[in-house]
Parts: C-alpha cells; structure tokens; sequence
C-alpha cells in the first residue's frame, strides 16, 4: 500500500504527460519513494493512453486506466480514487497549472491534524471569459446550493484515506468532486497556491460545458430552484389578487370600462411561459431521478496498465 497516491484525470494531455511525470517525481520522492501515480484517461482521442502504458512500464509507481468513451473529469476522480491506494491522496489537474511542486506543503499542512487541504489559487491564469464564468458559476452554486464553496479552489488538493472511504460510497450519477468532498464535513483547511499557465494547448471546458456542469452541479446539490418556484408562484398569484382588487374598486367607484387587452394578453402569455419554466425544472429534477434509478456504472475501463473490473457502479 502507497503512502501517498496522486490521482489525475488525463483528457488530450499528450504533450505535457512526460514533463508531468517528472516534476510529480521529483515533488513526491523527498516525502516517500512509496507514492502511486493513477492517470484516468477519458478518451481525448491522442496519444496520452500510449504515453500513459510508456510511463507505467518505466516505473511501476505508475497506474493508468482508460474509460471506454468519454465520461467526464469528475467521473475521472472518482474512478482514480476507486483505484489508489494511498494513506494520502492528491487530486490535481493534467496541464500543470497545478503545480507538482506545491505537493509538499499540501502534505506538511495536512500533518498538522487535516483531512482536507485545498491549494487556494491566487489569480487564475485562465481567459478573462473562463474566469468570470467560473466566478459567476461559484456564487450562484454557492447560494443555489445553501453551503459556502470556495471557488478559488479547485480540484486541487491533499485528502486523508478517511475521506477517500467515504467518498467511495457516495455513488450519484451527478459529480462534483468538491461538493461532495465539502458535504462530508471533515477537517479542513487550505494553503495559498501559485496557478500557472497552461503547460500547452488550451482548455477542453468551453463556456457551453462550464454553463452544462452548472446546471446539472446545481440540480444534483440543491433542491432550491424548486423552492424559488414557489415562492414567484405565490408573489405573482398575490400580485394578480391585488391588481384584481383595484380593478374592480375603480370599476365600483369610478365606472371606468375595463381597458387593455394588449396588456392582458401579454399578461397571458408571460404567466403561461413562467408555468413552462416551472414545469420544466421539475421535469429535469425527475429525469435526474429516473437516471439515479437505472443503476448504472458510473464509469466503465475499456484498458488498465494491468487487468481490472471493466466497470465500477
């Protein structure tokens, strides 16, 4: 059993696998020559699945997995923290813009009594679009979701084999590796962390992906736009009462004809739209529930550095 693994799901990373591998050596071996290095690769369609079987038969400290389509970076996680085997378990991104060498203060905090570190970045070195994107995704989950999430921390971080066993037990199909890690309420800090640029090429998350994980991230960990629906539901049906009542007062009182058709009609159709968008939420709610109910893999390995179960529920 590895003291410390390293968990990374790899998606076209072929240009920056070799200098990964470098740099986690040289961070990990002062700490202990008894580390695991697991790479997920999520079918980028590259060539990082051969230079992961290259690396695993130079140093058995590699472990590599490949998915047999494209699931997903969360789904990526979990698979690697299925699979390692470490007292201490590091999650990290592929491009290096989580740097190997702030692992030794990750460890180093986490000795002082954590189960959680997290490496809080500073000034993202992303596109000014991802950054905001990501800023607006994190205050809107934060809120939506009721919990406080720190989004200036990413998937970067040191956890005990305490939360790793826990982990493994929460088996949703939505994934949101820091969420879940947050629900579990374990001991917690964190270090400040430098974020790089990008070693090569650029991100895979496009606005629309960053949009689609928002959303089902936030149908998976709050129940509150349900909650929201109702209460507009109830202002607008108070609101309806209230103008209904002064209508018929200034009818009463005044008898003035009833007036505005163009409006009424506009009325009809906002108030019809809003009945849409509620119903649409919960059918969204309800489709997620039929496919928790499937009970399907999250993920399934078409190939392994060395034989493993094809499929993990």
């Amino acid at each position: 059993m590895a003291h410390i693994s390293v968990v990374i799901p790899v998606y076209q990373a072929e240009d920056c696998l070799e200098e990964l591998y470098r740099r986690l050596k040289t961070a990990l071996e002062p700490i202990s020559r008894d580390f695991e290095i697991v790479l997920v690769e999520d079918c980028g369609g590259d060539r990082s699945w051969q230079i992961i079987g290259e690396l695993a038969r130079r140093d058995v400290r590699v472990k590599g997995f490949q998915f047999s389509r494209n699931f997903g970076q969360h789904y990526g996680i979990t698979a690697g923290l299925d699979h390692c085997d470490g007292d201490w378990v590091v999650v990290m991104d592929c491009d290096l813009q989580d740097l190997p060498e702030e692992i030794p203060r990750l460890y180093a905090k986490a000795q002082e009594g954590y189960d959680v570190v997290l490496a809080r970045r500073g000034r993202r070195n992303d596109p000014l679009p991802k950054r905001f994107a990501s800023w607006l995704f994190y205050r809107l989950f934060s809120w939506l979701a009721d919990i406080d999430y720190d989004g200036q921390s990413g998937n970067f971080r040191i956890v005990s084999r305490k939360v790793v066993t826990a982990f493994r037990q929460m088996r949703e199909r939505l994934r949101f590796f820091g969420a879940l890690v947050n629900w579990m309420g374990f001991p917690t800090s964190n270090i400040d962390v430098r974020h790089a640029e990008r070693f090569d090429g650029r991100s895979a998350y496009t606005f629309g992906k960053l949009w689609k994980l928002a959303a089902e991230t936030i149908v998976a960990y709050s129940d509150k736009p349900l909650r929201l629906s109702i209460r507009f539901g109830f202002i607008l049906a108070l609101c309806s009462f209230v103008y209904g009542v002064y209508i018929l007062l200034r009818a009463l009182f005044y008898g003035s004809p009833v007036e505005g058709w163009s409006s009424t009609i506009v009325s009809i159709y906002f108030i019809g739209g809003i009945i849409i968008s509620i119903l649409g939420i919960i059918g969204i709610y309800l489709g997620k529930t039929y496919d928790e109910t499937k009970r399907r893999p999250l993920y399934i390995i078409l190939n392994s550095t060395f034989d493993e179960p094809a499929a993990k529920d």
